[in-house]
């Protein structure tokens, strides 16, 4: 069956279990593997730059942060890929880029002696992870919901996140271990090694059969899904302001188990996804993502109200119940607003508000710890979460009266 036709939706071989959760991690395998390999340097890159390559802690950051940009860039371009060439080719670029990315990661760590070089080749991997993100979870996730069918879209979306987060949660502790054992160069070796054995998986798995279909101009795309993107980024903002600021938080007020805080962000977070995902496929993403997106408020708000970390832990795990259906809950109504043929394009561009999100919470609750203390930054997190569930309101209410 070709790769390279026109993509579009399709209907899966009848004698597969469509939905099945195994049937169904076999595609989003993908977007575990494009996870770890971002997840492996996450926590050791910091620290290579800033203290053993003596460059400052802004260049540190940008080590880090300059991958979202390439992420976020290639979003559009990677739905259009996975409309057009279809799905499985867009992981095999994917898996390509992570592996990539492994091999820059060993020129870095070889060329360590020769700073400016070994800085820029480090660049260039985070360059390459970003893009392959974009091209492997983008594939993976349009992947899944064409071998099952579109009434399989939350369920595909929903453990599509789970393999982001946990992909992350196993890879930024394993990458310290390595980088602490063998260097730097040992995380390199591991993500091409994984991104290679998994390009050849990709290679050998059967593309669906796809029909095609008729284009609608990527303007109007953007278009009709920007209003759920900004609903997506504003019920972000939570998650990004407790991973990025709550171990600083905790410092400030001198308490312990910032790290507890994220592990109950994260339990309450996967329990949610694996208990309640077919709550969208039975009463509809906008009900679901009302009531996240009202859980994670009262999680928020907690945070900011915080008066020891029982309460902030308390928050966490609030937070973490609500966040756990947004994308998903937003995502299956985004995808209704175009043809199946341009599905793709419509998850790379709802996606990317994701992205946009992550990137621009930090330095704007950067500026406003600057001015109001860190508790401040929840209560930045509240008005977005609230803003986000205004937003969806509107839609639904838009959506009945059509």
């Amino acid at each position: 069956m070709p790769t390279s036709a026109h993509a579009n939706l399709s209907i899966p071989d009848q004698d597969e279990p469509r939905g099945g959760t195994w049937h169904l991690a076999s595609y989003v395998y993908f977007t575990f593997i494009c996870y770890v390999s971002i997840g492996l340097p996450l926590a050791v890159l910091p620290p290579f730059v800033h203290l053993q390559m003596g460059y400052s802690a802004m260049l540190a950051g940008l080590a880090i942060s300059i991958q979202y940009v390439a992420t976020l860039a290639s979003r559009p371009w990677a739905g259009r890929i996975s409309d057009h060439k279809g799905a499985k080719v867009s992981v095999l670029w994917g898996m390509a880029c992570c592996t990539a990315s492994g091999a820059l990661v060993v020129g870095a760590a070889t060329l360590h002696d020769i700073r400016w070089l070994s800085f820029a080749v480090l660049i260039l991997s985070r360059l390459a992870i970003g893009v392959g993100e974009s091209l492997g979870s983008t594939g993976s996730t349009l992947w899944g919901i064409t071998a099952a069918g579109p009434e399989y879209t939350a369920r595909v979306i929903g453990l599509n996140g789970i393999s982001t987060y946990g992909g992350m949660a196993i890879a930024a502790p394993l990458g310290v271990v390595l980088a602490q054992q063998w260097g730097l160069s040992s995380i390199g070796i591991l993500t091409i090694l994984i991104g290679a054995i998994s390009f050849v998986i990709a290679w050998r798995k059967a593309p669906v059969t796809v029909k095609p279909g008729e284009e609608m101009p990527f303007a109007r795309v953007a278009w009709r899904v920007a209003p759920h993107g900004m609903g997506l980024a504003l019920g972000g903002v939570s998650y990004s302001v407790l991973a990025t600021f709550v171990t600083l938080f905790y410092a400030h007020q001198h308490w312990n188990g910032a790290a507890f805080c994220l592990t109950a962000f994260g339990i309450g977070f996967i329990a949610v996804r694996v208990l309640f995902i077919h709550t969208i496929d039975r009463y509809g993403g906008y009900p679901v993502a009302i009531v996240s997106l009202f859980v994670n408020s009262i999680g928020m708000l907690l945070l900011w109200l915080a008066a020891g970390p029982w309460m902030a832990s308390l928050g966490a795990v609030i937070s973490g119940l609500g966040f756990s259906l947004t994308f998903p809950a937003i995502g299956v109504e985004a995808v209704k607003r175009v043809p199946e043929f341009n599905r793709g394009t419509a998850l790379g561009v709802y996606t990317a508000f994701s992205d946009v999100s992550f990137f621009l919470v930090g330095p704007i609750a950067g500026a406003l710890i600057g001015f109001f203390g860190y508790a401040s930054v929840f209560l930045f997190a509240l008005v977005s979460v609230l803003s986000a569930l205004g937003i969806v309101l509107v839609l639904r209410r838009l959506q009945t009266e059509a």
